[in-house]
């Protein structure tokens, strides 16, 4: 499967060949590639303090790479798109040393990322055209493998935003502007052999025996490789998908949204699932509202 580079001199055309994928591939299996960790988080950390530990590296630092990859509900593959993101500087942006020896050391040029990058500005404005398109139309699903960072990081993008104060909010946000998501990580912890999900995307690829194109931690293979897992993971454990839809490895939020295309109104409820060792659940609900760009959402 090829993977389409996507620059500044061919963003356009590109953005209309993804347009038009989506229309018969509305699955979206995506990845993201930034510059490291300014601030780790224990494993044992509460989730306030993950949830901090998330919102303050999305917001320190910058976005370098987007993949997606579009299939359809039976695991067919459309394309595979890996955006290019201009505005780093690695003389002046914070970064982690070691995050970008190995983002070089696996093919992203950061030269060639600095000279022909699409700018930030030009890719929200095109990519939220297509998805309000699309949002009128059908259903989009997000799939995604240890989602929590590439979510933050696509919300912060896509909104032009800070990430919301809390979990609680910024789970209500993803609802707003995605909708239905998976995250493989969550689903393989209900997979018998996949060790609790405690382990990555490529482990998980070796024991459903799904083949990587192209190189590790780049957007693009990362994502086709993605898509590929969760088809074959659905296929494989047939009541996985229904018990983890919008559940994310690492917060106990869970988002269920109820909204029809072409609607104005839609309605989402936020419920605590057990995506991560939680205290005891809570509910909440929002009522969301049309925007010109994305909807909003208030307190019930």
């Amino acid at each position: 499967m090829k993977i389409r580079g996507v620059w500044a001199y061919n963003f356009h055309q590109e953005l209309s060949q993804f347009d038009h994928c989506l229309h018969r591939f509305p699955v979206i299996s995506f990845d993201t590639e930034f510059p490291g960790f300014l601030r780790d988080t224990p494993r044992d950390a509460l989730e306030d303090q993950r949830y901090e530990d998330v919102k303050f590296n999305v917001e320190s630092l910058k976005l370098l790479q987007l993949g997606f990859t579009l299939s359809d509900a039976n695991g067919n593959i459309g394309g595979t798109w890996e955006f290019h993101l201009s505005g780093f500087n690695e003389k002046s942006d914070p970064h982690v040393v070691a995050s970008i020896s190995l983002l070089k050391r696996n093919g992203l040029d950061f030269a060639r990322l600095g000279q022909f990058g699409i700018s930030v500005a030009e890719f929200v404005f095109g990519f939220l055209r297509v998805l309000r398109i699309h949002r009128g139309l059908h259903d989009l699903t997000w799939v995604c493998f240890h989602g929590l960072y590439d979510l933050a990081y696509l919300l912060k993008l896509l909104t032009q935003k800070p990430l919301p104060d809390s979990v609680v909010m910024f789970a209500k946000a993803l609802g707003v502007v995605f909708g239905i998501i998976y995250d493989i990580k969550f689903m393989a912890r209900y997979c018998k052999g996949f060790f609790g999900g405690e382990i990555g995307l490529a482990r998980v690829a070796k024991l459903l025996d799904v083949e990587r194109s192209g190189e590790a931690h780049q957007a693009g293979s990362d994502s086709l490789l993605t898509a590929a897992v969760f088809s074959k993971m659905n296929a494989t454990f047939r009541s996985v998908a229904g018990m983890s839809q919008g559940c994310l490895y690492g917060i106990s939020p869970t988002i269920v949204r109820y909204w029809q295309p072409a609607r104005v109104v839609v309605a989402s409820v936020i419920v605590r699932r057990p995506c991560f060792p939680v205290a005891a659940p809570r509910v909440y609900g929002a009522r969301l509202i049309h925007s010109p760009i994305l909807p909003t959402y208030v307190h019930m």
